[in-house]
């Protein structure tokens, strides 16, 4: 039966976010901001000099990164040891932000540079993750309520056509044993 409503033959595609709008873009500039910035200093002082600091900060994050990493096993040998959860309290909780900071001190450029620095100061560590906990506790909150297990009893399926196929996830209980054992999956 003709509606004589047109559809179209292409489905509708979903929205993209945000981030993956403008990251690249935000990539992009900031590729060519650290391009330029590294031609200015060498215009200013040397090539040589670039050269120079960028093997500093390269040897500089290696040395950073190992040292977290380091401070951070141990942190979780002791845990292990007492047999409980790895606290951070004698760190300060800025394992994870050192290597963030040891890894931007290694790429090349010197604004990443200056942000890894930025990051290996110990009153900017605490201020990040005192942030990034109250970001995550938010976004746990505004999140549907109910056990996480119920997060995961919807299954979406994409097909080739772009259509998306819903269903349930049914799990097998333990008690279930009345049905035949299945057969394997490999031909």
């Amino acid at each position: 039966m003709t509606t004589g409503a047109s559809t179209s033959p292409y489905p509708a595609r979903p929205r993209r976010s945000r981030l993956r709008t403008f990251l690249p873009l935000g990539v992009a500039a900031w590729l060519v901001l650290e391009i330029w910035l590294l031609s200015v200093v060498a215009g200013a002082a040397s090539g040589f000099a670039v050269f120079l600091l960028l093997v500093a900060g390269f040897v500089l994050g290696s040395v950073v990164i190992k040292r977290a990493g380091r401070r951070a096993f141990q942190n979780l040998n002791e845990a292990l040891q007492r047999g409980g959860a790895p606290s951070d309290s004698s760190s300060g909780g800025g394992n994870g932000l050192m290597m963030l900071g040891g890894l931007l001190l290694m790429i090349p450029g010197l604004i990443s540079d200056a942000v890894g620095l930025l990051l290996l100061v110990p009153p900017v560590q605490k201020a990040l993750s005192r942030y990034a906990e109250r970001t995550v506790e938010r976004k746990l909150r505004e999140a549907a309520p109910g056990p996480l297990g119920d997060a995961f009893q919807q299954a979406r399926m994409r097909r080739p056509d772009g259509k998306v196929v819903q269903g349930e996830v049914i799990r097998d209980e333990p008690g279930d044993a009345h049905q035949d054992p299945r057969p394997p999956l490999t031909r």
